[in-house]
């Protein structure tokens, strides 16, 4: 599929006033072009608090709201392990976007089953404890609420699973690379987050139709992705797939997880840069991309990005008004 671009043509060039879509080498006259830079009719993209299709909710993650204090930097971690040995069973992975995709290392102190007794045996812990309370004390008032539990991050989400949503990425790459995480990852507020996602789930965000649904609604820092929960997941247009081909999207979305786990040294960054993505990563989205194409009932061979942004904004519009 590919990205398209404008041009409004005079009368003097086509004996009428007309519109133009430019696809690639391709040229369409077009009766309407709409704010989305797509020929389809004019409709508003809003906000909305529910996914507009019967699917499971995104969330966001966690805001420590600690003033760094709950949180262990790599560069720490071996000297705070070493003084404080008993807090190595509290202490987790701790990820927002950068980490998830750059595969950088953070923890955090994860203190919401800890007993009084056992925190005042960890001297080293309950220092950051303090300075974490002294820090929300001199906050706002809602950051002084949260001095009554100083222990806590302020929202304390951790699923069994779910699939990560990195919110910022950057616009080089084809696909934004979403993942799985289990309870002993703790995901920040600067990713968001499908509790207990199935693979089915995976393989249709994970696939170019749902690319091409972010690249044409999604904000922007500079031009790089930013990715919302209430414009573009809750708006996204799902299939309504057979029962074989949910089973082909559950098999080429477990293709992509396999062929990424072929490179264990390397980060998702690493892999979904376009000069360096492995040939079997490569040939596994590819698959996806047929196989959710299928499930919309999209022409794999000659749907063009914009006309598949078309289309799932026609059957937006068909959900929004019924």
């Amino acid at each position: 599929m590919c990205d398209c671009r404008i041009q409004r043509c005079s009368e003097s060039n086509l004996n009428q006033k007309s519109k133009q879509i430019f696809d690639s080498d391709r040229v369409r006259i077009v009766d309407n072009i709409n704010a989305y830079v797509i020929d389809a009719p004019d409709v508003f993209i809003a906000s909305r608090t529910k996914p507009i299709c019967n699917v499971l909710e995104m969330t966001s993650g966690n805001r420590p709201a600690d003033g760094g204090h709950l949180i262990v930097e790599e560069k720490d971690y071996e000297d705070f392990v070493n003084s404080e040995p008993n807090a190595v069973k509290y202490l987790r992975r701790l990820s927002g976007a950068t980490e998830f995709i750059n595969n950088k290392k953070r923890w955090c102190l994860w203190l919401a089953n800890v007993s009084p007794a056992e925190l005042r045996k960890m001297p080293k812990v309950m220092e950051r404890v303090a300075l974490c309370r002294a820090d929300r004390l001199n906050g706002a008032d809602d950051r002084k609420k949260l001095a009554e539990t100083p222990t806590l991050f302020r929202e304390t989400k951790n699923p069994d699973t779910a699939i990560v949503i990195p919110r910022h990425s950057s616009e080089a790459r084809r696909y934004i690379p979403f993942g799985f995480i289990g309870k002993e990852m703790i995901l920040t507020d600067a990713a968001m987050c499908i509790p207990d996602a199935t693979v089915y789930d995976f393989g249709i965000l994970e696939s170019n139709v749902h690319m091409a649904w972010v690249r044409a609604v999604c904000g922007r820092i500079k031009s790089d992705y930013r990715y919302s929960k209430d414009v573009v997941y809750n708006n996204f247009p799902w299939p309504t797939p057979t029962e074989a081909q949910k089973a082909k999207i559950e098999q080429t979305a477990q293709a992509i997880l396999d062929a990424r786990a072929l490179y264990p040294d390397s980060s998702l960054a690493d892999l979904y840069d376009e000069l360096t993505m492995p040939p079997e990563l490569r040939k596994a989205h590819q698959n996806n991309d047929r196989a959710v194409m299928q499930a919309y009932g999209f022409s794999v061979k000659d749907m063009t990005e914009s006309s598949c942004v078309a289309e799932l904004m026609k059957m937006y519009q068909a959900m929004v008004t019924q």
